[in-house]
């Protein structure tokens, strides 16, 4: 979800405004998603690097994850929307870690759609930190043995499945550190809108679009 700070730059805003304004688009995104059919969605919020953003701005978007497990959190759950948050959920402010763990608890049961959120995740991250738990777990005497479905199992996304589409707003051509293992095989679809101005519209021209992709898998 890439450019809310240029989007309010070309408005005379401030970037806390460009924030506000794509977590509103987001929950716009949320129910696109369920009426469009879409069973798992990724959400990538706050990356590993975004820690080393100023202050005031890490403090707001602080602030927005607070939206999201507090006064936000009853209509995920009475949409029955079940979330589930990977990344490294240690690094963030134990008032924010309560309400991650809370919020996943409340919705655990769900069957309908999956928001997972990514906080603090980068695809690099993540698989070191696979590779030193299975090392603790597992020991390295069959590490020979060793194969993608055993591997996928210490990955922050295990349970979930791989991303089919991945969309990035803003005109940014790269995939910044998001979900490399798990993307391995996604069509992906770049787009120059920022995402504040991302519209519904345009959401169903890309799936339309996927649809008409010829997914091989190498095959």
């Amino acid at each position: 979800m890439d450019g809310n700070r240029r989007w309010a730059r070309a408005r005379g805003l401030s970037p806390t405004e460009g924030h506000e304004a794509g977590y509103g688009k987001f929950k716009e995104f949320v129910r696109w998603a369920k009426e469009f059919g879409i069973k798992t969605l990724y959400v990538y919020a706050f990356s590993t690097e975004n820690w080393n953003r100023a202050k005031n701005e890490v403090g707001y978007l602080m602030k927005l994850f607070s939206k999201v497990l507090g006064p936000d959190a009853a209509e995920l759950i009475k949409e029955k929307v079940r979330v589930k948050f990977v990344g490294q959920i240690e690094k963030f402010p134990a008032a924010i870690r309560f309400g991650i763990r809370s919020l996943e608890r409340a919705t655990s049961r769900f069957t309908g759609p999956t928001l997972v959120i990514c906080v603090s995740y980068g695809g690099r991250a993540e698989i070191l930190s696979a590779v030193k738990n299975l090392a603790s777990n597992e020991g390295t005497k069959n590490i020979s043995k060793l194969n993608e479905k055993m591997f996928e199992k210490y990955l922050w996304t295990a349970g979930s499945p791989d991303p089919e589409l991945i969309i990035r707003t803003s005109g940014e051509i790269r995939t910044s550190n998001f979900l490399p293992w798990q993307s391995a095989y996604s069509e992906w679809f770049f787009t120059k809108t920022l995402w504040p101005a991302f519209t519904k519209r345009e959401f169903e021209k890309i799936l339309n679009d996927f649809s008409k992709r010829e997914i091989r898998k190498g095959r």
